[in-house]
């Protein structure tokens, strides 16, 4: 808008005409001297513009700027909420953490029962605990309350047409750094930036499940009944990365099996020294 020449009012210095003008600042020559001011701010109380139809184009650009200024703010408004928000929930991550006492179980195993699921858990570093199948909750999440900084996840699967008893480890993950199961809403479990694992076809054949873990209420039985995951002792997940790590044969592997075994082993109060020999259910036919 082209608002040179333009005759105008002020309140205080009278008549004027427009010499020079710019997104943020307009200069006014009255009869004694020239005047700056702030574009377009100073028009409706201070100063008027005497061309109707200018005024008119001027008032909407007014309007508009004021909605982006009322935007803005509102926006800083919304952040300022957001930032509260995050606060409080970065205040009670911290409180969990501090507060949280080891459980003796809280590791978990999962069971890829597919090949897609099988990939998708290792392109991703995650996995989902289902949803639940019955109750109030029916339809939501499964949260993996015992879930912690200190806890893996182990991927298990078994072959349809084999017994139980032949379901064979493919990996393992700690879960990511800031992971608390009681508030995760969306049922995934994502994985340590770190400490992941995964096994060849060749290794997973040399680490059954079974050798590890045992139901005490039925020592000699090997089932798993429903469900994708179920949670396990702290003791036997360090069993079997020990194992892991004398399972691996490439060097840089091997490192990262030694490096995530003693994390493991720090983060569950476990002194590798005292580790007892696995004694699972395959261990006791």
């Amino acid at each position: 808008m082209n608002l040179i020449n333009k005759k105008v009012t002020h309140e205080r210095f009278g008549m004027g005409s427009i010499v020079e003008h710019n997104d943020t600042s307009i200069e006014i020559h009255f009869e004694s001297e020239n005047k700056k001011f702030v574009f377009p701010d100073v028009f409706g109380k201070h100063l008027k513009l005497h061309d109707q139809n200018v005024a008119n184009l001027l008032e909407k650009i007014m309007e508009k700027r004021e909605m982006e200024r009322k935007e803005e703010e509102w926006k800083k408004e919304e952040e300022k909420m957001l930032q509260l928000k995050n606060q409080e929930l970065r205040l009670e991550h911290e409180k969990l953490m501090k507060n949280h006492k080891l459980h003796p179980e809280s590791q978990m195993v999962f069971w890829c029962e597919t090949e897609e699921e099988q990939n998708s858990s290792f392109s991703e570093w995650k996995v989902f605990s289902g949803v639940i199948k019955s109750g109030n909750n029916k339809g939501k999440p499964n949260k993996p309350i015992r879930l912690h900084q200190n806890s893996a996840v182990l991927l298990t699967t078994i072959d349809s047409s084999m017994p139980e008893k032949d379901r064979r480890i493919l990996g393992v993950y700690m879960v990511n750094e800031d992971f608390i199961g009681k508030l995760c809403e969306d049922g995934y479990i994502p994985a340590h930036s770190e400490f992941r694992l995964q096994l060849t076809e060749k290794e997973s054949e040399q680490m059954p499940f079974w050798k590890y873990y045992v139901n005490e209420k039925f020592p000699q039985k090997m089932t798993w009944n429903t469900g994708k995951y179920r949670y396990f002792d702290n003791l036997w997940m360090a069993q079997i990365l020990l194992d892991i790590v004398s399972l691996k044969s490439d060097p840089k592997e091997q490192e990262l099996a030694q490096q995530f075994f003693e994390h493991f082993c720090k983060m569950n109060q476990i002194t590798d020294q005292e580790l007892p020999k696995p004694n699972g259910a395959l261990m006791r036919l």
